[in-house]
């Protein structure tokens, strides 16, 4: 049975973690888990799951979840803070760690986890987007598997597999397009937070689905790809198919291109990360063609969705400048979210900042926290 530690356990990708994990109670036992601010959650896994430590950031939330176990007698270990964060990550018995927390918080305890040796199942965009080169040196040099868990990724990595990387021309990319799909920047001026945050497709946590409405989501992603699959970013293309069956493509030598096809739900590439290489019996509606009006595709408005062409540049830029864009998007999205900034806003920080900070080409990851710090500190300053 393998043992598995979810970091950002509350979340969208951690709760559909754990129903996974429900349908193959032969197979899996959950050992610890990490939240941050949602006690009644966290204390509703604990009841059924019964891990042996939860990890719990928020200081009130910790004293309630810590309360909760010992009024009930558990014997779960209750954690606190990053110090708890990075040592569930890093624990002797833990097989697997699911790394679902948002944000740049996810660097420190995913590095822990591989350097203990565990296998990753990747739903963190940050820990690759700030850090892809120390962290898949790290995975190579401690023989570390790095399984993706975003559906675009992971059906790449399906699509790849039982095939060459010399064989491979282009991967391809697919975004829904956002709930702004088809608008020029003259419809976006008012956007309201409320209309950026409804996804047609997906439901997701509140900043994903922000950088879901400005593209930045699937500019990260770009980003990630170059750094799970080995790819250039002239290789990596990025198509809109609003109806989000296809989840990704791999376009090979010969002109063949394969794609994986499923209805929109996140817990298949959940379940194929953690039995990977094995396939298990569904656990999501399966598609049924005959229910399909049309498949279509668009070319990405870049001049519109601007957020997406700065990370094809960050990334081409290398060095620190991804950790920049990255780190000036989670603050402007946060500006946004709390009213502060307008939507049309988020790009024109993260343009200012990519600007102003100075690349390193070599750094650490104390470095990326650091700059990641510095960036944030300036943009909340000056907005």
């Amino acid at each position: 049975m393998k043992k598995i530690c979810i970091l950002g356990a509350t979340g969208s990708i951690g709760t559909q973690t754990l129903d996974v994990l429900r349908e193959q109670k032969e197979d899996f036992s959950l050992h610890s888990v990490s939240s941050n601010k949602n006690a009644a959650k966290t204390m509703e896994i604990i009841d059924e799951f019964m891990p042996s430590f939860v990890t719990v950031m928020d200081e009130a939330a910790y004293s309630e979840v810590k309360d909760h176990c010992k009024r009930k007698g558990f014997k779960t270990e209750v954690l606190r803070g990053m110090t708890g964060l990075n040592a569930i990550a890093s624990m002797p018995e833990v097989d697997m760690v699911v790394t679902s927390v948002v944000g740049m918080i996810g660097l420190e305890p995913t590095m822990h986890a591989i350097k203990a040796g565990k296998d990753i199942a990747l739903a963190n965009k940050e820990t690759l987007v700030v850090a892809g080169e120390l962290v898949m040196g790290e995975a190579r040099k401690h023989g570390v598997k790095i399984l993706p868990v975003d559906s675009e990724h992971g059906a790449i990595f399906q699509c790849l597999q039982g095939n060459e990387k010399s064989d491979v021309a282009n991967l391809l990319l697919t975004a829904s397009g956002g709930p702004f799909r088809g608008k020029c920047r003259e419809e976006l001026l008012d956007t309201t937070v409320d209309e950026a945050l409804s996804h047609p497709n997906w439901n997701m946590g509140k900043k994903i689905s922000i950088d879901s409405a400005t593209l930045m989501n699937k500019g990260l992603e770009v980003i990630e790809a170059h750094w799970l699959f080995d790819m250039p970013y002239d290789n990596i293309n990025v198509i809109v198919h609003p109806q989000s069956i296809i989840h990704s493509m791999v376009e090979y030598v010969d002109g063949s291109i394969l794609a994986q096809l499923s209805n929109p739900d996140m817990r298949l590439p959940i379940q194929y990360a953690l039995n990977f290489p094995e396939r298990k019996k569904s656990v999501i509606k399966k598609l049924d063609f005959f229910e399909l009006q049309s498949l279509t595709f668009e070319k990405p408005d870049m001049s519109t969705f601007r957020c997406l062409e700065l990370a094809y540049e960050a990334g081409k830029a290398g060095g620190t400048m991804p950790a920049i864009l990255n780190a000036a998007n989670e603050a402007a999205v946060a500006l946004f979210l709390n009213k502060k900034i307008k939507f049309l806003d988020i790009g024109r920080i993260i343009e200012d900042c990519m600007s102003r900070f100075t690349v390193s080409r070599e750094f650490t990851i104390e470095d990326v926290v650091s700059l990641d710090r510095e960036v944030k500190k300036y943009v909340y300053k000056k907005h």
